[in-house]
């Protein structure tokens, strides 16, 4: 289900070494797009954070580069919060993580999963499981199990599913 069905996808998901660069290659999916900081939104009110959602839809369907520079722009604009920051910074490695099955780094899966899910359960653990609408223990229990499975490709990986 499309959190944003209303916003195109781009026409590719980004593959560093096999793709122009979205915003440096004059080729890429998203060059010359003017890049605005989105607001700070309180994580209470995640549902009114288009990028947020927008990263959710990124991530869902494939675009995992896509998705960890859409959160990427909210970790910027939340470093005042800093259980947000890590929050989202935890979703940023586990897109990045998730990106690494399709480069065929291995270690970087690992590396990168662990990093992210150290994020987020630290903040499982502050907010009783879910934070801006995701049940972070199933997501990170189902990301731990996806990622020991030596995974060859993204299908499987765990869907960001948001509710109150």
């Amino acid at each position: 289900m499309r959190l944003l069905p209303e916003r195109p996808f781009p026409p590719y998901a980004y593959l560093p070494g096999r793709d122009p660069h979205p915003t440096r290659d004059t080729d890429g999916h998203s060059f010359g797009t003017a890049e605005t900081p989105p607001p700070y939104v309180e994580p209470a009110r995640w549902r009114e954070s288009t990028e947020y959602l927008w990263g959710v839809d990124l991530y869902n369907h494939g675009f995992l580069w896509e998705a960890h520079e859409a959160w990427e722009s909210l970790w910027h604009v939340a470093k005042r919060e800093p259980e947000q920051a890590s929050f989202l910074q935890g979703l940023i490695q586990c897109a990045a993580a998730s990106l690494k099955i399709r480069m065929r780094q291995p270690t970087g899966l690992q590396r990168l999963s662990a990093l992210g899910l150290a994020k987020l359960d630290a903040v499982a653990h502050a907010h009783a499981g879910r934070y801006m609408g995701v049940d972070l223990n199933e997501f990170t229990r189902s990301m731990r199990e996806f990622v020991a499975s030596s995974p060859t490709s993204i299908d499987a990986r765990p869907r960001l599913e948001l509710s109150d």
